[in-house]
């Protein structure tokens, strides 16, 4: 039972430095290495600069907006092709698409305030673009109130949106 113990206690006596000595390597090898691949790095993309009567980015084109994407400064890499280099943070990375809201004029306040205030004679979905609904409550002065205090809710929480698709112009930028 002792010679168990005895070698037991050599067998930790000779992996304890080779642990260390590994271990060590490790560290040495990690921190020479600080240059990684460019497709690893990590991005900062630009604000797109916003239009406040549309609501959508200026660079809207085809429902998409680009905006540029920086790394990080003072980060090196190495390139596909073997070079190292380091970024001064000002260097356009890639461009990244973002979709655009698409908006046509129909404001979010007008269509709740038409649908408090006059909804009872269809305002709110003539304004919406509905006119068959409108004139359908219109006449029916507003299928008794209650087809007024559903198309209310409806409204507000932007169930209801403009008939072609769109979204609301909102206060604040968010749909």
């Amino acid at each position: 039972m002792a010679s168990r113990w005895r070698s037991l206690l050599r067998f930790r006596s000779t992996t304890r430095p080779l642990i260390i000595f590994t271990l060590c390597l490790t560290v040495i090898h990690s921190l020479g290495e600080d240059v990684d691949n460019c497709d690893k790095l990590r991005y900062l993309c630009k604000e797109p600069k916003i239009d406040d009567a549309t609501q959508e980015p200026e660079s809207c084109r085809d429902r998409l907006a680009w905006v540029e994407c920086l790394p990080a400064p003072n980060i090196s890499c190495r390139l596909s092709n073997g070079t190292q280099f380091k970024f001064s943070g000002e260097e356009v990375g890639f461009n990244k698409s973002i979709p655009c809201r698409n908006v046509s004029g129909y404001s979010y306040k007008v269509a709740v305030a038409l649908s408090l205030f006059l909804g009872w004679i269809g305002a709110d979905r003539f304004y919406l673009g509905y006119p068959a609904l409108g004139l359908l409550k219109f006449c029916t002065v507003g299928f008794c109130g209650i087809g007024s205090l559903v198309d209310f809710m409806l409204i507000s929480m932007q169930i209801v949106g403009p008939s072609d698709g769109s979204d609301y112009i909102t206060p604040g930028g968010s749909q």
